[in-house]
């Protein structure tokens, strides 16, 4: 048994091999097909076009250099200088590294943290900068001379089985024979061997070139954690707003609904009510579109005078808040204790906003009509701190599925005061109670 298992195994062994040997061939076939392969010769093209504009500029004023006769070695120090020099004094220039960065996002395919890659503000950006400059000058460069050479020689081999016999000279000691029959077919072969080899370097090199660009082009340690710190703010603070336009506009949807159904129900038989709910409902819409205005101006980075400026309530709006909720004809009774002026402005607002929202939930979970709806407010500011406490009656066909996001708004208030919550159901009412540690100010 081991005999035939063996030779099995030894058969089988070089096709594998024959297998393995066939993909890498396709796969490496499959890099002349792909475009990436070739734009990637492209961006070390325009290296050489960069080195060649330099080779000029350096010729001219090398030439210029040689008219005052300096010593050989103070001559060499002003070619090396001139080599050196431009591309240097070319990389610190601040759009390079935009003009860089949009070169290596469409011809090498590099995503960048930072899109679109700015100008060099720092210093640090334009070492960097001109350390991928230069790398780029001296990959094109090399590539450049390559090509040259490989596509001005295959362009001549390609065409040498079509001539007539006979020796022909390219160089002074590189000369090639014509004969006329199928012997010459080696020389397109060479010639196509040639291209193909080029662009396996380009390849190759482009390669080398999108691993190095995040790390030497990119951003800096340093920058990008500044960036991800801008990033963190950013949505911090859209996610805030979206809060204040939930807890805002939700109030307001909710009052004009509450107040829509009363007034339908009591048009025909007490039109002075159904007035009244008509102005509340139009004094409520209009807070409403203000709020709206105002965030999206914001999420919109409007910055026109009037715009993105508007101050945001605190308790000190708590009575209006009061007023409109009732005038949807839920009744508010409120309980103060303690002097709210003299808290900080920032526990003032996010309490507003508590409290904001936790009317808007009575009003959608009373589950009975409005006139039936008593919601019990306190608020009392002592040494411990202020805590907000509102209570509302529920009933079976109170519907809670769509609170989630308003508690999870105001979870999200308590926390960054380093606030407690406790909300639920005690008996047939709702509670939410909200304490926020907080030192009051002084007056005076």
């Amino acid at each position: 048994m081991r005999g035939p298992a063996g030779s099995r195994r030894e058969t089988t062994r070089p096709a594998g091999r024959f297998a393995r040997a066939t993909a890498a061939l396709v796969r490496g076939l499959g890099a002349l097909g792909r475009v990436s392969t070739y734009l990637r010769w492209v961006y070390l093209l325009l290296g050489a076009a960069l080195v060649l504009a330099f080779v000029l500029v350096d010729s001219a004023l090398g030439a210029l250099a040689q008219d005052f006769d300096l010593p050989s070695v103070l001559s060499g120090i002003v070619i090396a200088i001139l080599l050196v020099g431009p591309p240097i004094a070319v990389g610190t220039l601040p759009a390079v590294r935009e003009v860089e960065g949009i070169a290596v996002e469409s011809l090498l395919g590099v995503r960048f943290e930072e899109r679109p890659l700015g100008p060099a503000r720092t210093w640090a950006q334009r070492r960097r900068t001109t350390t991928w400059f230069c790398l780029h000058l001296v990959s094109g460069g090399i590539v450049g001379t390559i090509s040259t050479i490989v596509v001005g020689l295959g362009a001549v081999f390609l065409a040498a089985p079509f001539r007539s016999p006979g020796r022909r000279e390219l160089f002074p000691d590189f000369s090639y024979d014509v004969q006329g029959n199928w012997t010459d077919l080696w020389m397109p072969v060479v010639a196509l061997a040639g291209i193909a080899g080029l662009f396996y370097l380009s390849a190759a090199v482009g390669a080398l070139l999108k691993y190095l660009a995040p790390r030497v082009l990119g951003p800096t340690p340093a920058e990008r954690i500044e960036l991800l710190e801008r990033r963190t703010a950013t949505l911090a603070e859209r996610n805030r707003l979206a809060r204040e336009l939930h807890d805002s506009v939700g109030h307001a949807l909710s009052l004009v609904t509450i107040q829509a159904a009363a007034a339908r129900r009591v048009l025909a038989t007490d039109p002075a009510f159904a007035e009244t709910a008509l102005a509340a409902m139009e004094t409520s819409a209009r807070s409403a579109l203000a709020d709206l205005d105002h965030v999206l101006g914001l999420l919109r980075d409007d910055r026109r005078p009037g715009s993105g400026t508007a101050p945001q309530a605190t308790l000190a709006e708590l009575t209006r808040l009061v007023e409109a909720t009732r005038a949807g004809g839920i009744s508010v009774e409120v309980h103060s204790d303690g002097d709210l002026s003299r808290l900080p402005a920032a526990v003032s607002r996010e309490a507003y906003r508590i409290v904001q929202e936790g009317l808007t939930n009575a009003i959608r979970h009373a589950g009975r009509p409005a006139g039936q709806v008593t919601v019990e407010l306190s608020i009392r500011l002592d040494a411990t701190g202020l805590r907000l406490e509102l209570t509302n009656p529920v009933s079976g066909s109170s519907d809670h599925s769509g609170g989630a996001r308003g508690l999870a708004g105001i979870r999200e208030r308590v926390a960054v005061l380093r606030g407690t919550v406790d909300a639920g159901l005690d008996g047939n009412r709702w509670r939410l109670a909200v304490t926020l540690p907080v030192a009051v100010t002084t007056k005076g």
